[in-house]
């Protein structure tokens, strides 16, 4: 890994000391802090359109910590059986793949929900990048957003993300949570990524759609369980082109993945 598992390990050690402080405030004061902690198990990892791994289950913990609008999170990705295309040194093992950190403030007003954020993506085998974020969700129907991210670091580009989301209750407890998003990304440098169409200009269009649906099961207060399905797909041809080139096959370019998250929320 080009990340240390010492880097690593010191940022889940900063993690678990922030929880059991986080713990310990919310039991003493009025105006309490959060911490949620999921682990996700998944038939594929797809990011922005793009297939990260083949063949195998992905585990994907996550800590949250918030306090006053502000959190910390920190997200990685354990391939359980890395395919040689995707792998350094680790094909066919079991391979810790990525970790990211973020940032953020989240907000609220009269009419709309609002954040801004840093991530930090330390990657195994990749440079390490950086991106910075604004975002914002409508209070009235279907709940449209927006959250435009822009990578100043190794990918520099932008990365806008427009989506429509509505929930149907199932039972007291229990809903469907249905959503769509679709991507448009805008990069900076034909070196980053070329237009496919001419490899002197950099690429740029309406890049990736998802569609996705979910249902949350309450296990207990502090307890619940997620299965969630999902289907990307290329939004133009230039997307197809370039998402293609980084599948293993150089063929596929939309995919239905899913699987199960277990959370546990204070």
């Amino acid at each position: 890994m080009r990340k240390s598992m010492v880097n690593i390990g010191s940022m889940a050690l900063l993690g678990i000391l922030c929880l059991g402080a986080t713990a310990s405030a919310v039991r003493a004061e009025e105006d309490k802090p959060t911490a949620d902690l999921s682990v996700s198990a998944l038939s594929k990892y797809v990011w922005r359109g793009y297939e990260l791994s083949k063949d195998s289950i992905v585990l994907q913990p996550s800590m949250t910590i918030g306090y006053k609008g502000f959190g910390f999170n920190l997200w990685g990705n354990l391939d359980t059986d890395q395919h040689e295309f995707f792998a350094t040194s680790d094909a066919d093992s079991m391979s810790w793949s990525e970790t990211d950190l973020t940032l953020s403030y989240d907000g609220s007003c009269s009419f709309a929900d609002y954040g801004v954020g840093y991530i930090y993506y330390a990657l195994d085998g990749l440079d390490d990048s950086q991106e910075v974020y604004v975002s914002a969700t409508l209070k009235t129907l279907l709940s449209p957003s927006v959250t435009i991210y822009r990578d100043y670091d190794f990918y520099p580009g932008w990365y806008i993300s427009l989506g429509i989301s509505h929930s149907f209750a199932v039972t007291e407890n229990v809903s469907l949570d249905l959503g769509a998003k679709v991507g448009y990304y805008d990069i900076d440098d034909e070196d980053t990524v070329p237009d496919p169409d001419d490899p002197t200009d950099a690429y740029s269009a309406f890049h990736d759609g998802v569609l996705s649906a979910s249902m949350t099961f309450p296990l207990g207060e502090y307890f619940s369980i997620t299965p969630q399905i999902s289907y990307s797909f290329p939004l133009t041809s230039d997307a197809e082109d370039v998402i293609e080139a980084v599948s293993v096959n150089g063929k596929d370019s939309d995919f239905v993945y899913g699987g199960v998250t277990l959370s546990m929320s204070f």
